[in-house]
């Protein structure tokens, strides 16, 4: 018996005394998995963010681009288009000044502030974990982004772009729809601010 076991061999077998005998040491409980909360976990979710506030501008952007293309193409130098009676009325308009035709002999200076709006956003966008304040941040970065385009690209030259307005309520200014996305995102930060909504998604109450 004992030559036969020679040849064939013994099996292993596993060791019944635990680790605390064998001189190893037992895994903590969980080792290996991550937490509710941990860096793994919220990376991803830091990551979607991110995408929701690119996705947001790239929409805002297209859409304030669109505009302006068919404005510029169908209703330039043309009598403008009743929408609701005169309380509003498309009426295609450059401006040189910002938003609502505000500080026209700054657009050198209004030309670098949506610059910079732009880096601050971007650089933001790495501690960002709160989906409104993606929402919010995207309408600003496409608001930006789509005046940008016109200050760079139109006439009468780079960075001295007018930027081409078109919706006029009655007894108010003129403005576009990149007006209108920068607008809805300072508000809305206004009021993640009141609620004590910081963008990395934690909540402070004064």
């Amino acid at each position: 018996m004992a030559e036969a076991e020679r040849i064939i061999g013994t099996p292993d077998i596993p060791d019944a005394a635990g680790p605390e005998q064998s001189g190893g040491r037992a895994p903590a409980e969980g080792a290996g998995a991550q937490e509710p909360g941990s860096g793994a976990t919220e990376r991803p979710r830091g990551r979607r963010r991110i995408a929701v506030l690119f996705a947001v501008a790239a929409f805002a952007y297209t859409l304030d681009l669109i505009s302006k293309l068919i404005v510029v193409a169908k209703l330039e130098h043309h009598e403008p288009i009743g929408i609701i009676g005169d309380w509003l009325k498309f009426e295609a308009i450059r401006n040189p000044g910002a938003a609502f035709g505000f500080g026209e002999a700054f657009t050198v200076i209004f030309t670098l502030i949506a610059a910079a709006v732009i880096v601050v956003i971007a650089r933001l966008a790495r501690k960002l974990y709160s989906l409104p304040w993606a929402i919010a941040l995207g309408l600003l970065l496409g608001g930006a982004l789509g005046n940008l385009t016109d200050r760079i690209f139109r006439s009468p030259g780079v960075f001295e772009g007018a930027v081409v307005d078109f919706i006029a309520p009655k007894h108010f200014a003129v403005f576009n729809l990149a007006d209108s996305a920068i607008v809805c995102g300072g508000i809305l930060i206004v009021l993640l601010s009141f609620r004590g909504l910081d963008p990395d998604g934690t909540v402070h109450k004064d």
